[in-house]
């Protein structure tokens, strides 16, 4: 019996081809971002830390129970608990940590402000990357405990001091995450941007920055951690009555005095600091910024 099919067959593939390729994209529409339960989110997210944190309170309580080390070098958990009750009983604890986050937020804001324009302007300008971007990666390696000395010489013993120490080691990080971003932009992207009319400040607003988000957002981070950082270096090396007391001074003052639980006291406050701020801010902005671009189906 003769065939009826009148399609030719290279009609036929490209047929099929088609019905694939539609079949593909409604696979990718079906995906569809959901929110996680809150059991889930306990166990999977907050369970694991908790465990972590114990484990480690238990691990430290043996050591000491085990006289590892002498009781004026590794003190007790309860020891350093003690300390922390009674800077809260006496009202400094607050004060203590509002005085060492309010700089670095403030200081990295202004790392922000500048760092921005900068690492847009030697990524996107050729003359100047080739004339500043060594000197921006040589200075993000430096170590931003070295800049402390100058930094008293040049403005003294004071919040001045501490915010150029915070600027001169956040600013590199976060132009240089910048210029990494926007090295990853694909040049589709800025040939179809100039093609719309969207050249100059605006094609960098509305093209270059949001195609360089992950690697900005990365450099933000780098910036924070550079900030906290050199900010306890200065408050550890330039400490003073008049500059008042946050936890670099904390720390300083505890070995000042020998006093082990103090000192214990501050590198905890430190550490949760910079894990709070990490939590807080920048995994709910970096989770988002995944989602909108389809890499996070869980939420």
């Amino acid at each position: 019996m003769a065939s009826t099919e009148t399609t030719p067959p290279a009609e036929r593939v490209k047929t099929d081809d088609l019905a694939g390729l539609e079949a593909g994209l409604d696979a990718l529409d079906s995906v569809q971002v959901r929110r996680a339960p809150v059991r889930e989110v306990l166990l999977k997210k907050v369970l694991p830390p908790v465990l972590a944190i114990v484990l480690v309170l238990v691990v430290w309580q043996i050591l000491v129970s085990a006289k590892v080390a002498d009781e004026g070098k590794l003190p007790s958990p309860g020891a350093v608990w003690d300390s922390l009750s009674t800077m809260w009983l006496e009202g400094t604890l607050l004060d203590v940590l509002w005085t060492s986050v309010s700089r670095a937020l403030l200081g990295f804001l202004l790392a922000l402000a500048i760092g921005t324009p900068l690492g847009l302007l030697v990524a996107r300008v050729g003359v100047v990357r080739t004339a500043i971007g060594p000197i921006l990666s040589g200075l993000q390696s430096l170590p931003s405990v070295a800049w402390v000395a100058p930094a008293v010489l040049w403005l003294g013993l004071n919040d001045s001091m501490m915010f150029a120490v915070i600027l001169l080691g956040a600013v590199p990080s976060i132009a240089n995450g910048l210029v990494a971003g926007v090295d990853q932009v694909p040049p589709l992207f800025l040939r179809a941007g100039r093609t719309l009319g969207a050249t100059g400040l605006r094609g960098a607003w509305h093209i270059v920055m949001p195609a360089a988000l992950p690697g900005y957002l990365a450099g933000l981070k780098q910036g924070w951690a550079f900030s906290w950082r050199s900010l306890m270096a200065a408050e550890i090396i330039a400490s003073s009555p008049d500059l008042g007391l946050g936890l670099g001074q904390l720390l300083e003052n505890g070995r000042n005095n020998f006093d082990m639980p103090g000192i214990f006291l501050a590198i905890f406050l430190i550490l949760l600091v910079g894990v709070a701020i990490d939590l807080l801010v920048f995994s709910p902005v970096e989770r988002a910024v995944l989602r909108r671009r389809g890499l996070l189906v869980k939420a």
